[in-house]
């Protein structure tokens, strides 16, 4: 004789209508519902989330509402929304408390990349990720500028404790030098003093280590990619042509580190930076580097777009007294971007992590 199904299986199976749009599964499959209680028609429900900095998390919560008030006998609902950051595959003996590691990379510089890196690391924070930022642009260290921080860092047990800023624990060669001093480094030293960055520095334990490389295809981005595990590469690049091609060459570098280490090192995507002026009096739009350029390149190059960020004074003013632009302005257009980024890095580190691991059914 069939038997009716509990209302707490009915509730289950009423929220396998809720499809993750950038896993392209229902929450119940990916293992995203963890508990459900039902007392005299109100429902209590908990999805756990693979990253706090979900993009479309109040979309997965309102369609998971309205499918538990489907249900008969259901008439309130009340959910839960947590997240836990998943990570596959080793991590590393040099960051064993790192679940991710994002290089953000340019093919030259004066592309705007260390703004990028801080302003990503702290769009990430800002959901309650926990986040770290590596300076690893050793011939330019500017994220001490950026963060608005100076001096050297504590030291404890013979280990370096990373300063914290905006909610975002960071490091950067820029704290060890005196001002105006110029390094002079050869490839090897690079590799060694990246090596210590994680070796000797506390980080803890991180959901997004951000990695500011030094531009170009130098040693510095080959190091990294052989010393530790790196889920993905952000690539920063402005509008023009000329910036097109030598953002090619970045991602066609990481592609070729790809093969020869024999491990997935995938591109999350690419950044327009500088991509448009608004008057400020007029409302006009300006393209002063050319318009579209990094949604071609990510065209071309068949890898993702995350988004196109504003020419603003104010990104450069915050910059300069340490208050990133996501800080400075934060309902700002620049900012907004800049979240909007955050969320698409995370969500593709979602999709490159669930699509790696078996998933587990639901319980």
């Amino acid at each position: 004789m069939n038997q009716t199904p509990s209302i707490v299986e009915q509730v289950r199976e009423a929220l396998r209508v809720v499809i993750d749009p950038d896993l392209h599964r229902d929450i119940v499959t990916l293992g995203f519902v963890k508990e459900i209680n039902v007392d005299n028609g109100h429902a209590r429900l908990t999805i756990e989330l693979t990253t706090p900095a979900c993009p479309v998390r109040d979309a997965l919560k309102l369609q998971a509402e309205e499918a538990a008030l489907g249900v008969p006998g259901i008439a309130t609902v009340e959910i839960e929304m947590t997240a836990r950051v998943r990570v596959t595959g080793p991590q590393g003996s040099l960051a064993p408390g790192i679940k991710h590691v994002v290089a953000v990379a340019s093919g030259k510089g004066g592309v705007g990349k260390s703004t990028v890196a801080v302003n990503l690391a702290v769009a990430l924070a800002q959901t309650g990720a926990a986040v770290g930022l590596l300076d690893a642009d050793i011939y330019g260290p500017t994220v001490p500028l950026l963060m608005g921080a100076d001096g050297e860092p504590e030291i404890v047990d013979e280990h370096i404790v990373p300063l914290n800023r905006h909610g975002v624990r960071f490091m950067s060669m820029g704290l060890f030098l005196e001002a105006d001093r110029a390094v002079i480094w050869r490839g090897p030293m690079i590799g060694k003093a990246l090596q210590q960055f994680f070796e000797d520095v506390t980080w803890g334990e991180l959901d997004y280590l951000i990695v500011d490389l030094p531009p170009g295809t130098g040693d510095a981005p080959m190091s990294l990619a052989q010393m530790i595990p790196i889920t993905g590469v952000v690539v920063v690049m402005t509008p023009q042509e000329v910036a097109q091609q030598i953002a090619n060459k970045s991602i066609l570098m990481f592609r070729t580190l790809e093969s020869s280490l024999g491990r997935p090192l995938p591109i999350l995507g690419v950044v327009e930076n500088m991509s448009g002026f608004v008057c400020p009096s007029c409302g006009v739009v300006s393209y002063l580097f050319g318009e579209g350029g990094g949604r071609r390149a990510a065209e071309r190059l068949e890898v993702p777009f995350l988004g196109e960020i504003p020419i603003d004074p104010m990104i450069t003013a915050g910059g300069d007294r340490g208050e990133p632009a996501i800080l400075a302005e934060p309902e700002s257009a620049q900012a907004l971007a800049f979240r909007s980024i955050a969320g698409l890095v995370a969500a593709r580190i979602s999709a490159l992590t669930m699509n790696a691991e078996e998933l587990d059914p639901a319980s």
